[in-house]
């Protein structure tokens, strides 16, 4: 207890003084390969300093091409978990609040996050729009489809934004399922870092050939479907891993 507190209380103004040199040199890079690099780092970081070791299971992609990721939310330390073992760059679909935070909500903008108002379905909807009009080459939107963190095993109802961005660019959905990280860092409130693995499953693509803008309710069911799986084979991986270091 005496050891996660130290690693809470050292650790937590580490993470938050090193947005400021990654912040600054994401937002000077722009969109670029660098700013990528930097941003990985700062997630690496916050695993090292959390102490959670990542575990992948990519399924085969076209890296050549570019899709929307829809994940399940358990934890804060969701992102640099997924962000860290990525197969492509990933700009995030994110709450307007979070934009607001200073130098983060600059850095991010300038690396092409996008921030959206909840609120607002058709101002997201434009918003998420213009983004995929400026091109992603070889990007990916990425969604937490619940559009919070769940504090239970079970999947909260998804939201329509994955569905309506995917049906709006023609890009193919790649689901996504994280576990372990709620035991790294509780969903809610203050916490303690509690070291420990954290599985992360990227699924076969959900094709949205066959799916119109009118039916996207089948389409967000598909993903939900998708993203369970990959969870319950997350859980498998993070079970064995657990086996393998005990």
């Amino acid at each position: 207890m005496i050891g996660r507190a130290l690693r809470t209380f050292l650790g937590v103004p580490v993470i938050a003084l090193a947005v400021i040199p990654f912040g600054l040199a994401i937002a000077l890079a722009g969109e670029s390969e660098r700013a990528e690099r930097f941003l990985r780092g700062w997630c690496r970081l916050v695993l090292f300093i959390a102490g959670a070791r990542v575990v992948a299971r990519v399924h085969p992609l076209d890296r050549s091409r570019s899709y929307v990721f829809v994940a399940n939310h358990t934890s804060n330390i969701d992102v640099p978990a997924i962000v860290s073992v990525s197969p492509e760059p990933l700009r995030f679909i994110a709450k307007q609040e979070l934009g607001r935070i200073p130098l983060f909500g600059w850095a991010a903008r300038r690396m092409g996050h996008v921030f959206i108002d909840r609120r607002d379905s058709h101002g997201a909807a434009k918003t998420i729009g213009e983004r995929i009009s400026r091109g992603l080459q070889g990007v990916g939107l990425f969604f937490f489809a619940e559009g919070t963190r769940s504090t239970t095993d079970d999947l909260l109802p998804f939201k329509k934004g994955a569905a309506v961005a995917a049906l709006g660019s023609g890009l193919d959905c790649v689901p996504i399922g994280i576990a372990g990280a709620r035991e790294v860092l509780a969903p809610k409130g203050f916490s303690l870092f509690r070291p420990g693995p954290i599985a992360v499953v990227f699924g076969a693509p959900v094709p949205v050939a066959g799916h119109k803008m009118e039916d996207r309710d089948r389409l967000v069911a598909e993903q939900r479907k998708a993203v369970e799986a990959c969870v319950r084979e997350a859980r498998e991986v993070l079970e064995r891993e657990r086996l393998r270091t005990t």
